[in-house]
């Protein structure tokens, strides 16, 4: 009879048992994979990864890791590969095969070829008896006891294992290189992600709303300025320096304190030395700034020369929280 526990049984079953799988795959680290990561890292031609069947899935979620994180790197469908498409690898091109059996008819085809055109090979796989491995220079040895699959037969344990070995090639390739921030930007330029690694405070700054008094002007102008701008704040400028910062909430209190604001000035209610973010600041770093002070507004200056306001609502439209 199936029931929500008996659902939830079955679900945490599958958890546990590829995470236990995962965890195995410590032990079954050796020389032939450091040596598989020196060669990737050494090689002056790409990466080439193929598969077979979930293995070719595998294969090519690990060639976009390997690509965004600098590895450049080509998916080959290892059946097309022998009809055709071999022609992808080039000379100095090293080549990760994976299969969990190592003895699928296509790998067993596509080895000897790639060995007998002088490129590397490095196989991944959970059987290291198998024809792969042993056509391999190197084995990523990605070995799983069983399946979660309750007849341990659809790829569940040894595709999730192949995917953490991947990922673990990916990384020790992104510290050998020193691999940044900013490197990562270099290749995820669109999106979310691709906003928070590379907006800066001067992509979102609207020069059309740059509230701005001087210091000797009248409350009612800094009224009228904070009015204006829609952005509940002004700066206080001289000489196009900034000097201080005036908020609605400032005007409110003046209010509140005083039954005369005639001969009132801005410099008389403003906040010396506000919050600053330089134009060339990333958009997350002006969002944590705002944050850490629980401000909504931040005054743009670049040297203390001012360059407008940036407001809580111009990092959320850009859609990187």
């Amino acid at each position: 009879m199936i029931n929500t526990d008996s659902i939830l049984a079955s679900a945490k079953k599958t958890i546990l048992s590829e995470s236990e799988s995962i965890a195995a795959l410590t032990q079954y680290l050796d020389n032939d994979f450091a040596s598989a990561v020196q060669t990737v890292y050494n090689t002056k031609g790409r990466v080439v990864v193929t598969g077979i069947g979930k293995s070719a899935i595998i294969a090519s979620k690990i060639v976009a890791t390997l690509n965004s994180t600098g590895t450049p790197s080509l998916f080959l469908h290892a059946a097309e590969a022998i009809h055709g498409d071999l022609g992808i690898v080039q000379p100095g091109d090293v080549v990760i095969c994976i299969s969990k059996s190592g003895n699928s008819p296509e790998i067993k085809v596509l080895a000897p070829l790639l060995k007998r055109y002088g490129n590397i090979l490095i196989g991944m796989t959970a059987n290291k008896n198998s024809f792969l491995a042993k056509e391999s220079d190197f084995v990523m040895h990605a070995y799983v006891d069983n399946e979660a699959c309750p007849n341990n037969l659809a790829p569940t344990n040894s595709t999730t294992a192949q995917l953490v070995m991947g990922d673990a090639l990916a990384v020790c390739l992104m510290e050998i290189r020193g691999f940044t921030a900013e490197d990562f930007a270099k290749y995820h330029p669109g999106g979310a992600l691709g906003k928070k690694l590379l907006l800066r405070v001067g992509d979102m700054l609207d020069d059309t709303h740059k509230p701005q008094v001087t210091p000797d002007c009248s409350i009612k102008k800094a009224i009228v300025e904070i009015s204006e701008k829609r952005l509940g704040v002004t700066a206080v400028v001289e000489d196009n320096k900034i000097v201080g910062i005036i908020t609605d909430g400032d005007i409110r209190r003046m209010l509140n304190d005083r039954d005369d604001i005639a001969g009132v000035t801005a410099a008389d209610i403003m906040t010396a030395n506000p919050k600053t973010i330089r134009t060339t600041d990333l958009a997350t770093d002006a969002l944590n700034r705002m944050e850490n002070f629980a401000i909504t507004q931040l005054v743009v200056a670049d040297e203390g020369e001012y360059k407008g306001i940036l407001h809580l609502h111009d990092i959320l439209k850009e859609g990187i929280v």
